[in-house]
C-alpha cells in the first residue's frame, strides 16, 4: 500500500470511529490534499490537434472542451483523469479512438 493509501485509510478509519462514538486516542488529525487545476489549453495544445479534433480524441462536445478552457466549467472524473494522462504523453490524444494525427 502506498502513503495516500494508507493516509486515506487512516483517515477512514477516524471517521468510522467517531461515527460510532469510539474513543479515539488523540486529537483527531484533519489532512487536506491540494489537488492542482490542470491547464486544458496548454495540454490540448501539447497535442497539436484543434479544438475539435482534441474533443473529438477524449469524447466530449467542442462546446465542453471550451468551457474547460475559458474557465467556466472544470473537467471531472474520467476526463479530469484522461487529462492528466495526455499531459504526461501527448500522444495518448492521437492514439485515442476519436484520435488523429497532428502531422
Amino acid at each position: 500500500m502506498n502513503d495516500a493509501s494508507e493516509r486515506i485509510e487512516r483517515g477512514l478509519k477516524e471517521v468510522l470511529a467517531q461515527a460510532r462514538r469510539e474513543e479515539r486516542e488523540g486529537p483527531v488529525e484533519i489532512e487536506r490534499i491540494d489537488v492542482p487545476e490542470l491547464d486544458v489549453v496548454a495540454i490540448r495544445a501539447c497535442t497539436g490537434l484543434s479544438q475539435d479534433a482534441f474533443a473529438r480524441s477524449i469524447g466530449v462536445d467542442t462546446a465542453t472542451l471550451r468551457e474547460w478552457e475559458q474557465g467556466r466549467r472544470r473537467p471531472k472524473g474520467n476526463a479530469r483523469v484522461l487529462l492528466d494522462m495526455i499531459a504526461g504523453d501527448p500522444r495518448i490524444a492521437h492514439r485515442a479512438p476519436g484520435g488523429e494525427s497532428a502531422e
